[in-house]
């Protein structure tokens, strides 16, 4: 009985800590937001998570080679809006240009990096609970 105990403390435990992390998550993607001016193209915080996705170019997100710069490429945040609607579904949107990667400061570069991480983490979270939701229109067979 003290194992299935065991392993619901150490579910509640992950659950809550994923919910601590999400939240103070969002506060330091809000900051970085101003602080790299995205503000500046997309007015409200919310909205930006009504792209489909945000992107990177310039330096890499993977994680062996994270923040390292693509050298000749700029270091531009780019957005990916859809509309179902149009004749071209997908289209790209520049949310900030910085210049030439290997010119930009660590700095703000490293900012840049931690922003689209961040947004990541975040949207994944809304996707999760999205999925959770549509389940939840099933009824199980038992």
């Amino acid at each position: 009985m003290s194992s299935a105990l065991d392993r619901l403390k150490n579910l509640t435990n992950k659950i809550s800590s994923y919910e601590t992390a999400r939240k103070d998550n969002l506060k330091i993607l809000k900051i970085l937001y101003t602080k790299i001016d995205i503000d500046k193209k997309v007015e409200n915080f919310s909205d930006l998570f009504d792209f489909k996705a945000i992107n990177l170019s310039g330096a890499s997100l993977l994680r062996d080679s994270l923040g390292e710069i693509k050298k000749g490429k700029y270091l531009q945040v780019l957005a990916i809006s859809y509309d179902k609607t149009a004749v071209q579904k997908s289209k790209n949107i520049s949310l900030a240009y910085f210049g030439k990667a290997e010119n930009v400061d660590v700095v703000l570069k490293d900012m840049v990096v931690e922003f689209i991480i961040r947004y990541r983490f975040e949207k994944s979270f809304m996707t999760l609970s999205n999925y959770y939701d549509i389940i939840g229109t099933f009824k199980a067979d038992e």
